[in-house]
């Protein structure tokens, strides 16, 4: 982590430095199906049969042979049986005939094409279909979603609700995922006090550890949550070995700027390889970067801005997909939407911006955004209206309303 670093550090120069120091732990774990829920695959998921079973109905309606469908005028033929989903119709089904069957029914031998009901009418025992049925239409045929043998699921898959469910239908009732990453919070600084003191002049309530541990907490993490420590050197040094002993990254908030009193960039030093860096965006300048040890065991270790917006920020930007990394999922870049600014957003070229802003539909069908007013780091409220950041890269300066930017969105993000 050594070495001449530029004064103010490019968002994207950092992410580099931090993907190149990040080697993910492989300890697989078997869990069952409805505890799988946001892990991730220690390996590829093979099927070990074919999805659907069987050809099957689409639609409710009637099953033939598409040979029967007359080329232009509507199509009669003699209905012979009815298949059920679950209770499939075994007979012959000669030519001229067709089947009632019922969606997800298994096709009869010799049919390939099911009628939709709402395109055929019942006369007696004979059915008629409108004309412009082709063959083919509304069969769904087996191993048209997965082929026995196949992979599933890919190894570094985070798995979602889809996925539980795909994993159901092949008749996995456990799967093998990476452990849960274990990650260690503190805050540090004096005028901070945890929840339930009353504050004193000066003071404000800790929330940075609140809302990493529920960013966390979405991304499947194990936290430990380590506290609020006091600008005591001593102290911060132990808690720091505390956390780089029992966890695979320990995050820090405040304490990573210059100034006299910030005790925990000193303990950081002392127990590792740390860069200090001040990063080339805004909110969230001073970040620190690097792996401490302690105790025979060492930690990736991320300081970051005391700002409650910066924190949040910083993690987007940097912190959430090194741990998705060392979770060993496959890389997910954040989602950008392309929207509209409703109105002139200021910015300095030379840094990455990240604004808050809502969304709001346009008439022409496009979303525009608009920022949450003030955009002081310490402003959380902003944060919690918002929908999400509009970024808003090095290059740009004043961006003109009416302008096309990038928003990253709240929602969806893991």
């Amino acid at each position: 982590m050594n070495g001449p670093v530029p004064a103010d550090l490019p968002v994207a120069q950092a992410r580099l430095a931090i993907a190149a120091a990040l080697c993910a732990p492989h300890e697989p774990e078997r869990v069952e199906l409805r505890g799988a829920l946001g892990r991730v695959l220690a390996g590829d998921v093979i099927a070990p049969l074919d999805v659907p079973a069987h050809d099957n109905a689409g639609m409710d309606g009637y099953a033939l042979r598409g040979d029967d469908l007359a080329e232009s005028d509507d199509t009669v033929l003699r209905v012979v049986g009815r298949g059920l989903a679950g209770h499939a119709y075994t007979g012959a089904v000669p030519p001229g005939a067709a089947v009632r069957i019922m969606t997800g029914a298994v096709l009869p031998s010799g049919c390939d094409t099911v009628a939709p009901i709402e395109r055929c009418e019942l006369d007696g025992e004979r059915v008629h279909i409108a004309a412009g049925l082709r063959r083919g239409d509304n069969a769904r045929a087996r191993g048209e979603d997965l082929r026995a043998g196949g992979v599933a699921l890919p190894a570094g898959r985070w798995l979602r609700p889809a996925d539980i469910g795909l994993l159901a239908s092949l008749g996995f009732s456990d799967v093998t995922v990476e452990r849960r990453l274990r990650v260690a919070l503190l805050s540090s600084g004096d005028e901070l006090r945890p929840i339930g003191q009353p504050l004193d002049a000066g003071a404000g309530y800790d929330s940075n550890r609140y809302t990493l541990t529920a960013m966390l907490q979405r991304l499947g993490c194990e936290v430990l949550d380590l506290g609020l420590v006091a600008d005591d050197p001593a102290r911060i040094e132990a808690v720091l070995r505390r956390g780089c002993e029992a966890a695979d990254v320990v995050i820090t908030s405040g304490g990573v700027s210059s100034g006299d009193a910030d005790y925990l960039r000193r303990a950081m030093a002392a127990l590792g390889d740390v860069a200090f860096w001040r990063i080339a965006m805004r909110p969230g300048r001073p970040m620190a970067f690097g792996r401490i040890a302690s105790g025979g065991r060492d930690a990736l270790l991320f300081g970051l801005p005391g700002n409650p917006v910066a924190v949040m920020v910083t993690f987007y930007a940097f912190v959430r997909d090194a741990l998705l990394q060392l979770m060993g999922a496959r890389a997910t870049p954040l989602p950008l939407w392309p929207v509209v600014a409703l109105e002139a957003l200021r910015k300095k070229p030379g840094r990455t911006e990240y604004q808050r802003a809502r969304l709001q539909r346009l008439a022409d069908g496009r979303w525009g955004a608009r920022i949450t007013g003030s955009q002081g780091s310490a402003i959380l409220h902003s944060m919690s209206e918002a929908d999400g950041l509009l970024v808003l890269p090095d290059e740009l300066g004043t961006v003109a309303a009416g302008a096309t930017v990038d928003f990253l969105p709240f929602e969806g993000l893991i």
